[in-house]
C-alpha cells in the first residue's frame, strides 16, 4: 500500500470536468484507490463520491493505493491535481 500527500493547484478544484478526469484516469488503474480530504474518504473511482469531497484549489490531500500498479496510480493522478484540464 502506497501513500501520498498532494497540494491542490488546478485553479477549479476536484469539479465538473477536473473530477470526470481524474476519475477516468483512476479507473485505468487496478490497484484500489482512496482519495481523503478533511478525514472523509472516498473511493478514487466513483466520481459521485470524488465530487462530493467539494475539494477546491489549495486543498491538501491524501491519495491510497493498493494494488500491482499503485505507484503508477499515485503519480498518474497527483499529475491531474497539479494542473488545469479545459
Amino acid at each position: 500500500m502506497c501513500k501520498k500527500e498532494v497540494l491542490v493547484r488546478c485553479e477549479s478544484g476536484l469539479h465538473n470536468k477536473q473530477a470526470t478526469y481524474f476519475v477516468q484516469k483512476a479507473n485505468e488503474f487496478e490497484s484500489s484507490i482512496w482519495l481523503e480530504s478533511e478525514n472523509r474518504k472516498m473511493n478514487a473511482k466513483s466520481l459521485l463520491g470524488i465530487m462530493s469531497l467539494g475539494i477546491v484549489a489549495g486543498t491538501t490531500v491524501t491519495l491510497t493505493a493498493a494494488g500491482t500498479d499503485e505507484e503508477a496510480a499515485l503519480d498518474a493522478l497527483e499529475q491531474l491535481l497539479q494542473r488545469d484540464i479545459y
